[in-house]
């Protein structure tokens, strides 16, 4: 199985009725001799990871550091070892994903988890619970 690669530029992204459409460019330089000798319709499997300015891939947890702590809370929030967790080491019982919540919105000082977006503090204080939880789960 041969694979094609090549770095490309987001140039658009439009809706049409097949579904969307990506449009990239590709340097002259770049461009796989198979790719262009590939008949128009042919099916790819598609494999893209986003550079950043060091040419390296890009980790988009980081890229959005407030975006992934607030998904982690409501993934904790749901998960009942989350709350075994809260009950050995602050001795609070937690029996639904709204007690995890309110337990750790407390915890931090907020009044919604979407706060940490935008709160360096309080996303620190989250992230040490969550390596808490990490560790004590081994």
């Amino acid at each position: 199985m041969e694979s094609i690669q090549f770095e490309g530029v987001k140039l658009a992204l439009r809706q049409s009725k097949d579904g969307y459409v990506l449009n990239l460019a590709i340097h002259p330089d770049e461009i796989p001799g198979a790719l262009v000798r590939d008949y128009i319709g042919s099916r790819y499997m598609v494999v893209m990871v986003r550079l950043g300015d060091d040419e390296q891939p890009l980790d988009r947890d980081n890229e959005f550091p407030g975006d992934a702590a607030v998904r982690d809370a409501g993934i904790l929030c749901r998960d009942p070892v989350f709350w075994e967790y809260i009950l050995d080491t602050a001795d609070v019982e937690i029996t639904s994903e709204e007690d995890a919540a309110k337990w750790i919105q407390d915890f931090i000082g907020i009044a919604s988890r979407k706060e940490l977006k935008n709160n360096l503090s309080a996303r620190d204080l989250f992230n040490t619970i969550k390596d808490g939880f990490n560790k004590w789960k081994g």
